[in-house]
């Protein structure tokens, strides 16, 4: 398997994602192309002592960068030699399995959905990060590629988010909810209530669709669903908050720990656990979220990425990859489609 890795992007872009890469080409047993500014990439090799190119490793040249702060439609029309760009011809020639980057998250959708393309009949790509909820996850889709949605566009996000959460989480028969502010059917705006009946009407034409109805936040942070789906306005904050909280709570609890000998001790006892706790919440430990909607794999690390999430984020994409994610929406491409895109089709 060969993974396509933008190496210039991200804050600590080139050094964290090359050492990432490398990690992940010797753990994983995959290919690697770093595409990037050639001499950059070796610099950054250099540093962890590698005086020639490591096993499995390519550069692909690309001499410039897409900047955090660009407009994404911009930068991808005016920037064919940048990092992002170039792998993502490359992804979409066939020349790579997937593409991981921690660059811009606008300019990666863009660059995506116009040089990759979506899978034909899919209205929109969406992000799918898995929040560390329970033991499997909770697969939250979309937050925050679709400000703006339609009820078709909920259903299809509805339909990826089931096919990731079987093939890669390995939940069989995955619990789908709806974001609301009330769990009765009558909630909600147009968006909502029209969403509501189109995935009702789903699971009553195929029973393995299991849709639970709405879902209110604090339920889905108590394990009422394993699929969450959201508009990507609502759904972005949702997890900005729970990112936020999660934050919060940990300070929290570290104060309450260290303010008496008393406490200071019953800390000790405690540390293994709140390490794991500390561990599970770890955004490295995830590394990646996949953009499900396109033709070919693409998975987006966090900007801040370290070595370990860019890793973690390259065995994301080996996973989707291995799973088949694209082509099992291929192939239930016509179970995802309302009346007038079908007739559009």
């Amino acid at each position: 398997m060969k993974i396509i890795v933008d190496a210039m992007g991200g804050d600590n872009a080139p050094d964290a994602v090359v050492k990432g890469a490398v990690m992940a080409s010797e753990e994983l047993g995959v290919d690697i192309i770093l595409t990037g500014r050639v001499e950059d990439v070796l610099r950054s090799l250099d540093k962890m002592g590698y005086k020639e190119l490591p096993a499995r490793i390519e550069i692909a040249n690309a001499p410039s960068v897409i900047e955090m702060d660009e407009d994404p439609v911009a930068a991808i029309r005016d920037k064919k030699d940048s990092s992002m760009v170039v792998g993502l011809t490359m992804l979409r020639d066939g020349k790579g399995d997937a593409m991981v980057s921690a660059g811009s998250t606008g300019a990666l959708l863009t660059g995506a959905t116009l040089i990759v393309r979506r899978v034909k009949g899919i209205r929109r790509a969406a992000l799918a990060p898995v929040a560390p909820l329970s033991k499997q996850g909770l697969l939250m889709i979309d937050v925050g590629a679709n400000a703006e949605c339609t009820p078709e566009y909920l259903l299809q996000f509805a339909y990826m988010g089931r096919f990731y959460a079987e093939r890669v989480l390995k939940i069989e028969r995955p619990r789908i909810g709806l974001l609301n502010i009330g769990t009765e059917r009558t909630k909600g705006g147009e968006l909502q209530l029209q969403t509501y009946a189109l995935l009702e009407k789903a699971a009553e034409e195929d029973p393995s669709f299991n849709f639970v109805g709405n879902v209110e936040p604090k339920g889905a942070i108590t394990g009422e669903c394993d699929v969450l789906v959201c508009d990507g306005f609502s759904g972005n904050i949702m997890l900005k908050s729970m990112e936020g909280l999660a934050s919060f709570m940990l300070k929290e609890l570290k104060g309450v720990f260290t303010s008496s000998f008393v406490s200071k001790f019953a800390a000790l006892l405690l540390k293994s656990r709140f390490k794991g706790i500390k561990e599970r919440f770890n955004a490295d430990k995830i590394g990646g979220t996949a953009l499900l909607g396109i033709s070919r794999p693409v998975i987006k690390a966090h900007g801040s990425s370290g070595p370990d999430a860019i890793k973690n984020a390259i065995y994301q994409a080996v996973l989707t990859v291995s799973a088949g994610i694209t082509e099992e929406i291929q192939s239930n491409i016509e179970h995802m489609k309302t009346a007038e895109n079908s007739a559009a089709n």
